[in-house]
């Protein structure tokens, strides 16, 4: 296979991950003065060009600001870190995976709950036509993870586009590439709600029927699924003695 030089974009994303990496994991912890921009260049065996876009993305992404002296310090993420981080936290082992998918799922619940009720309000027909579309996409018969995963994905970014809400548009973008990052096999096993076609065609019935208070009460009992008393001891934290 031939090998081709490494674009400068891929450069300052390599330089971006290790750096969000170590923040994440808690090597590099909040309040602690990163090395020079030489001294990162010569560690990641980058131009400092590479370096200096990789810190910008960092400082967009909340994970460091420049203190007096100008020296780029770390942040507290989880006070400071944004939605965009969620991906790297799915990866970086600084919240366990099981946790991480039960907050997924709730704030799942929560924003798909809602953007179901405002989709029943504002979504124009054709929106609606669209949503029913992908309901009747679900299959009659099992179907691979990642298919069935795939499926639900376009059933919900349907509704939340109909619900006409920008934020849970990005926040939808962020679950979906969160998913992707842990793996969808294992939130298939999870999710009994993505088998279930006649909910998911009862659910666009109400929306067409333009039933806000229906399409909330639904999509509440749809996502609160996988979230069933039944599966929290598997997903609480192993305490020390």
């Amino acid at each position: 296979m031939p090998i081709a030089p490494v674009s400068r974009t891929a450069v300052s994303d390599a330089v971006y991950a290790g750096l969000t990496e170590e923040i994440l994991s808690g090597r590099l912890v909040p309040g602690a003065a990163l090395p020079s921009e030489r001294d990162l260049a010569e560690g990641f065996a980058v131009n400092r060009h590479a370096v200096r876009e990789g810190l910008k993305r960092l400082r967009q992404a909340g994970l460091v600001a420049i203190s007096q002296g100008g020296r780029t310090r770390v942040r507290d993420w989880r006070r400071h870190a944004g939605l965009d981080s969620l991906v790297a936290l799915a990866t970086s082992g600084a919240v366990p995976p099981a946790r991480l998918i039960d907050d997924i799922l709730q704030m799942r619940a929560a924003v798909g709950a809602d953007a179901a009720r405002l989709c029943a309000e504002r979504a124009s027909d054709t929106e609606v036509a669209a949503i029913v579309a992908a309901a009747e996409d679900y299959p009659l018969a099992p179907v691979p993870a990642e298919e069935l995963v795939a499926i639900d994905l376009v059933f919900w970014a349907a509704v939340v586009d109909g619900a006409h809400n920008t934020a849970y548009r990005l926040g939808l973008n962020t679950l979906a590439s969160s998913i992707a990052g842990i793996g969808a096999e294992r939130f298939a096993g999870l999710l009994e709600e993505y088998a279930d076609r006649a909910a998911h065609l009862a659910l666009a019935e109400r929306i067409a029927a333009r039933d806000a208070a229906g399409a909330l009460a639904d999509a509440q009992h749809l996502l609160s699924l996988p979230l069933r008393p039944s599966l929290r001891p598997s997903l609480e934290p192993t305490c020390s003695t």
